[in-house]
């Protein structure tokens, strides 16, 4: 089992969202998260007055699959985040890590079949 925790553009979330329901991946936490990178920020107008922004609005995305998901998850999320044929810097970054078991509360199943 493996935590796919996928960092992204707020307006990407929808077609996001859409791709991963048509794959069958069902469940995941969304959450806001501010953050910066090579973006380094943006410097918005307000009444006037311009101010620094260091930190962007990004939506983060946290998705348990089984093994033989993965791949097929990162594929998904690459092709539907994008916000140009190739790609722009902010689009977002995925990051995979190990979980080593996983409950159902409802059910106490435990394992890769509570994911």
């Amino acid at each position: 089992m493996k935590l796919v925790v996928a960092i992204i553009q707020p307006t990407k979330l929808k077609a996001v969202k859409s791709a991963l329901e048509k794959a069958g991946v069902t469940r995941m936490t969304v959450c806001d998260a501010l953050g910066f990178a090579r973006q380094r920020g943006q410097t918005p107008l307000y009444r006037g007055m311009e101010y620094k922004s260091q930190l962007l609005r990004k939506i983060s995305l946290e998705i348990a699959v089984n093994n033989d998901f993965v791949d097929r998850t990162i594929e998904i999320i690459c092709a539907a985040a994008k916000t140009g044929a190739d790609g722009n810097i902010g689009d977002g970054k995925i990051f995979v890590m190990p979980m080593t078991d996983a409950v159902d509360l409802s059910t106490d199943v435990r394992g890769p079949e509570a994911v």
